[in-house]
């Protein structure tokens, strides 16, 4: 070949490796920006001033006095239907962290063929070949290397983000259940309080037989009983629905559980300190999977930025294949030797701004992960704070119903004590039932509350997740 018909190839290689450094030096990327940060508290402040270490909130559930409740949580975790979807995706992110790696790697692929044809004067001919290609795309500019980083901040992110809904499992599973334990307790007061009244109503019927009281007395007390029975209904339907939604957070049908759950009745209170002692703000933050998730997925935006930015640049690829090529099949192994290797690059020269605007996108959905992360850490400083606000309120709120229901329980013995000598009128007897009633009622009540604030602070402080807990769910 003469020199003359080498130079035109030798300029136009001079040219695409000029526009190579030009298009390189136009890119828009100037570095991601640093995560938002806000500023912890020093303490919580409505947490109680207590000395010591935090408590460990592994395994917060046994806290509970409920041998049922733990059996529940373990089998929502390992068969509810929320934490199997989460498990998918995290095997979808890792298996698109392993694309993004093979990305990065060699091609190296084998071919073979066979050709057979037949000229004017009736001759076959036939050709063998025998080949392997290879092929590997430099990765100049850090795309792919970003695509990497995306897809591993992408996994680490649904790793965190399982761990977020395991906890949520966990303390639904929790919140039902002692809802359920407040409504069968209820149910309990209830069906007492109707056994009473119908005692009461038969005492009345007495007297008035005797010609001690009037009709009118009787059809109050009447009245008290079926008011007393309507309630019942109601509280048994509430009772079912919790334990169809407990039975449903299991990976269970409707209706599964119903004898494990009407088997015992336990204490509401949680068998845990009053003074429970709490992590500095700056430390539960670290222990929120749901804030570990958002960062994460702040940073793989950043990346995916590097990563299309990297698009509008050149692309080099290299690729080769060698070969043997033969007449027939037994001669292959001796055939002619074939290779070739080629070199080639890719410039974006014209796409009317849509590699352009694929960055800007990026740049706004990065910004958009960056206001989400702020949100998540105040959403989670606004959790534990309300958690503790609850709880208090609501111990010094049970407190007082204490002290009234001992009050109501007095008062409905004494007007009993006193109607049946004479001294006062059924109307006094109808109200410090009713009173008991209600303060029994409410009282119940607050102490699922109690139970379920508990619940809501363990599952505000993280749930007892910690990072390691990543590294356990990749496996």
């Amino acid at each position: 070949m003469k020199s003359t018909e080498i130079r035109p190839a030798a300029r136009l290689t001079a040219t695409l490796v000029l526009v190579a450094l030009l298009a390189g030096c136009t890119s828009l990327q100037s570095g991601a920006p640093p995560p938002p940060t806000v500023a912890p508290p020093a303490a919580w402040s409505a947490a109680p001033a207590a000395g010591g270490e935090a408590a460990s909130l592994v395994a917060w559930w046994r806290r509970f006095d409920d041998p049922v409740l733990p059996q529940l949580v373990e089998q929502a975790l390992q068969h509810g239907t929320t934490v199997e979807a989460a498990l998918a995706r995290l095997r979808q992110a890792r298996a698109q962290l392993q694309l993004a790696q093979a990305g990065l790697a060699p091609t190296l692929s084998g071919s073979g063929s066979a050709r057979a044809s037949r000229n004017d004067g009736g001759r076959t001919t036939r050709q063998y070949a025998l080949g392997i290609d290879a092929g590997w795309e430099a990765d100049l500019w850090g795309g792919g290397d970003a695509d990497v980083r995306a897809a591993a901040a992408g996994a680490e992110a649904s790793a965190a983000t399982l761990g977020a809904t395991r906890i949520a499992v966990a303390a639904e599973v929790a919140l039902n259940l002692l809802q359920l334990r407040g409504t069968q307790a209820r149910l309990a007061i209830a069906r007492d309080n109707l056994a009473s009244q119908r005692q009461t109503l038969q005492i009345v019927a007495w007297r008035a037989e005797a010609g001690l009281v009037t009709q009118l007395d009787v059809e109050q007390a009447r009245s008290a009983v079926e008011q007393t029975r309507a309630q019942i209904p109601a509280l048994e339907a509430s009772a079912a629905q919790a334990a169809h939604a407990l039975a449903v957070l299991t990976g269970q049908p409707p209706g599964t559980l119903a004898a494990l759950l009407a088997a015992r009745q336990p204490a509401l209170a949680p068998a845990s300190p009053a003074d429970l002692a709490l992590s500095l703000p700056a430390e539960v933050l670290r222990q929120r999977p749901d804030l570990r998730a958002a960062e994460l997925q702040l940073l793989a935006a950043a990346a995916r930025v590097d990563q299309l930015d990297a698009e509008r640049l050149p692309s080099l690829r290299l690729s080769g294949s060698i070969g043997l090529n033969a007449l027939s099949l037994g001669t292959l192994a001796s055939g002619t030797g074939v290779a070739s290797l080629l070199a080639g690059i890719s410039v974006p020269l014209l796409d009317g701004g849509r590699l352009q605007a694929q960055v800007r996108a990026q740049e706004a959905a990065r910004d958009e992960a960056a206001v989400n992360y702020r949100a998540t850490l105040l959403t989670a400083l606004q959790e534990v704070e309300d958690a503790l606000v609850a709880l208090q309120g609501t111990r010094e709120q049970l407190a007082a119903q204490q002290a009234a229901l001992a009050a109501a329980r007095s008062a409905a013995l004494i007007a009993e004590q006193r109607y049946r000598s004479g001294l006062v009128d059924f109307q006094n007897v109808l109200q410090t039932q009713r009173t008991l009633l209600s303060a029994q009622d409410g009282a119940a009540a607050t102490a699922t509350s109690l139970a379920t604030a508990h619940v809501r602070l363990y599952k505000a402080l993280g749930g007892g997740w910690t990072p390691d807990h990543e590294q356990e769910a990749s496996r």
